[in-house]
């Protein structure tokens, strides 16, 4: 009795995953619609003087995109939440494949860390600023505390995520701790990693734009904190649209990174993942 098996045709897989984005694109460009109808009828209802316009704010983001006004503050913010970046979140990713042999040591600094996690980064400004000055080190300091909790937890949950049967197996197998790391508990890890990077990204900028706020004189919080101060209600706007674009090109390299160490994973995972 012949046996039929089904195959699936990667042309016709090809064009069903084309056709869930562009689904999903188009799903996205109505709620941007949606949100922006709202902005317009709040800027309609109370007037530009309290709420600015999306027509006002985009014309003003232009004008100083082109003088070059908005992209010299935003190249400040950038450098403060990049630096801060990849010095809190580096060694937390490390941090937890070098406790792993050590779960008493682990036990230990898990309140800690716990309290860390939790306490008001924003209560730190003062002490950095203190420490540190009212220069571009005090942000970047601020950024990677934020930041290395965020990403700590999250490497750690994929570390202790990881399979026990298959760290047993490969020892039985032969591989030594070095392979066993290598070869299951990074890959294992990675994606987790990679969840806290995503979720680690807008709370470095904003870490950065909040330490601007309290002591700056350049960068987009700096530029939220003029005008204010000026009642100007359509170059608050300005600065928070610019830094939303900052946040949404920090997702984006995010995305792109792990979409390229994480090729090895289904496609639809890794669609889920990056939510796309």
């Amino acid at each position: 009795m012949a046996t039929w098996q089904r195959t699936e045709d990667p042309n016709l897989a090809r064009l069903a995953r084309l056709a869930g984005s562009l689904r999903t694109r188009g799903d996205q460009l109505l709620v941007l619609i949606v949100l922006l109808a709202l902005w317009q009828g709040l800027s309609l209802a109370f007037g530009t003087y309290w709420v600015g316009s999306p027509w006002g704010v985009l014309t003003r983001l232009g004008k100083g995109v082109m003088s070059g006004e908005i992209l010299r503050h935003a190249s400040y913010t950038l450098l403060e939440a990049a630096a801060g970046f990849l010095i809190g979140a580096l060694p937390a990713a490390a941090l937890p494949f070098a406790l792993r042999r050590l779960p008493i040591v682990t036990a230990i600094l898990d309140p800690f860390m716990v309290g860390g996690y939790g306490a008001p980064k924003l209560a730190l400004a003062p002490l950095f600023i203190l420490w540190f000055g009212i220069g571009i080190e005090s942000k970047i300091a601020l950024v990677a505390i934020t930041v290395f909790f965020i990403v700590y937890f999250s490497a750690l949950a994929g570390v202790r995520a990881l399979d026990p049967r298959l760290v047993q197996m490969a020892q039985v197998m032969g591989a030594n701790e070095r392979d066993v790391a290598r070869h299951i508990v990074f890959p294992g890890a990675v994606p987790h990693i990679f969840t806290g990077f995503r979720i680690a990204m807008p709370y470095s900028i904003g870490g950065a734009v909040i330490a601007e706020l309290i002591s700056a004189n350049r960068g987009l919080g700096y530029l939220v904190q003029l005008s204010a101060m000026n009642f100007d209600t359509t170059g608050v706007f300005v600065a928070l649209v610019a830094t939303t674009c900052i946040v949404f090109l920090g997702n984006w390299s995010v995305n792109v990174v792990e979409r390229r160490l994480l090729r090895w994973r289904p496609r639809p995972d890794l669609d889920m993942q990056a939510g796309s």
